[in-house]
């Protein structure tokens, strides 16, 4: 028995190690992560017991049938990342990419919370028999007390359940909510802004992603309700593809169709430059970036590139200040350049910053430009993942951003900054609790 345990040790930690170089050679860029799939591996092998326990008691067939649905989000994840070595995750079908990556990254979730409880249950576990070591009688007078279910086996089944509600909901997040369009409407004043402005509605979207889409028609119906606002100025900020431009293409004709008075205006996100995926050559790179200036203006969107546009109404002014993607944190582009954006825009009344990541915001922006009353970004998707009910405001986003979904002001200067939960997905491909977002402001004065 003790051969067969340390057999099992040597082959896990072969695996592990294999893992690795396999992981470095394929996704050299993404090998950083591979620490974490280590530990969801281990996870694997410590909820294993518990089911191996609870089922290994009934037919041959149904240890069988449970073992294989265990196992498969493991077996998919080790084929899919087999198959990507030779082919490219981004050249798969989109529906087929979705619904592999969606399912394994839900079970996965799953699981990590039974790891949990199981984790509280082996702590209480242990806790206990360090009090019978220490006082024999006193345990065992608790223990004639008990009655009912044992509070092992309860929390074991607590476990089970755990993991089936949260199955459950990631599976809804993949299947519904990701494309539950929540429509804000937002109220926002803007020191100086001329009254000809007073009541100009601009709508907000960002992050689409559109290499997550599975098909076009959630993409075609987030147009037509944005047209049906019929709003004054759109404003993009942000990350419209996942990896190359190429991803746009099927959207062309759709997005083409999007309208306002003013028209659109875009900027670019950390995911638009192609940093997530190995080119070629720099030549090449420098192609997808070009194929995307040229896209955008096939589609009649404005972008820009650290620059602003003039809207002018009875002859006063608002100036739109949109800026490259510039991030606090140095594993994101820092091309954004404010100064140059702002360059020549004379006398205005009022200004707004599109910008895609918020930490621009407190890093920059509230420092060295507090004329700009509003700043406009995404970048967080408020982690697709959080609760947002009167009176809570939760999401893991607020522990990686101080400024992660909605409105924030600076009490000092006046300033504001919206941050905007996205339109798509990436990673996982769904959402719970954090809705994709429409946001629809209105300018006062």
């Amino acid at each position: 028995m003790k051969q067969k345990k340390i057999l099992t040790l040597a082959l896990v930690v072969l695996l592990i190690v294999l893992g690795y170089f396999l992981t470095s050679l394929a996704f050299p860029k993404n090998v950083n992560r591979y620490p974490f799939l280590v530990v969801l591996f281990l996870f694997e092998i410590y909820v294993w017991g518990l089911f191996k326990k609870k089922v290994f008691t009934y037919s041959r067939l149904v240890k069988i049938l449970t073992a294989a649905v265990y196992w498969l989000p493991m077996v998919m994840l080790l084929v899919a990342v087999a198959v990507m070595v030779f082919i490219e995750g981004k050249q798969w079908i989109t529906w087929v990419r979705n619904l592999t990556f969606g399912v394994i990254f839900s079970f996965f979730v799953a699981k990590l919370f039974m790891a949990l409880v199981l984790g509280f249950t082996d702590f209480v576990r242990i806790v206990e028999n360090v009090i019978r070591r220490l006082k024999p009688k006193a345990h065992e007078h608790h223990l004639e007390k008990q009655s009912g279910i044992p509070r092992r086996k309860f929390l074991e089944n607590f476990a089970l359940l755990t993991g089936g509600v949260v199955l459950s909901s990631m599976f809804m997040g993949m299947f519904k909510w990701v494309h539950d369009f929540s429509f804000k409407r937002i109220q926002v004043q803007l020191l100086g802004l001329s009254p000809a402005f007073d009541g100009y509605n601009v709508v907000q979207i960002s992050d689409m992603h559109l290499g997550s889409w599975s098909t076009t028609e959630h993409v075609e119906q987030a147009v037509e309700q944005i047209n049906a606002l019929q709003p004054d100025l759109v404003v993009f900020t942000g990350d419209l593809v996942n990896y190359t431009t190429d991803e746009a293409y099927r959207f062309k004709e759709i997005l083409s169709g999007l309208t306002a008075v003013d028209g659109v205006i875009a900027i670019l996100g950390n995911h638009d430059y192609g940093d997530y995926i190995n080119w070629d050559s720099p030549a090449e790179k420098k192609k997808n970036m070009e194929d995307l200036y040229g896209f955008y203006h096939q589609i009649g969107w404005k972008l820009l590139r650290n620059d602003h546009l003039i809207l002018e109404r009875d002859q006063e002014k608002l100036a739109i200040i949109g800026v490259e993607n510039w991030s606090h944190n140095e594993r994101f582009p820092r091309y954004g350049n404010i100064q140059k954006a702002r360059k020549g825009i004379g006398k205005v009344s009022a200004s707004i910053l599109l910008s895609h990541d918020p930490s621009h915001w407190d890093a920059v922006i509230l420092k060295d430009h507090t004329d700009i009353q509003l700043t406009l970004s995404g970048h967080t998707h408020g982690f697709q993942f959080g609760i947002e009910i009167p009176g809570i405001k939760w999401s893991p986003a607020q522990y990686i951003y101080k400024q992660w979904a909605g409105l924030y002001r600076n009490e000092e200067t006046q300033q504001q900054l919206y941050v905007n939960r996205g339109l798509g997905s990436i990673g996982y491909p769904g959402r719970i609790g954090i809705l994709p977002e429409i946001t629809i402001f209105t300018l006062k004065s």
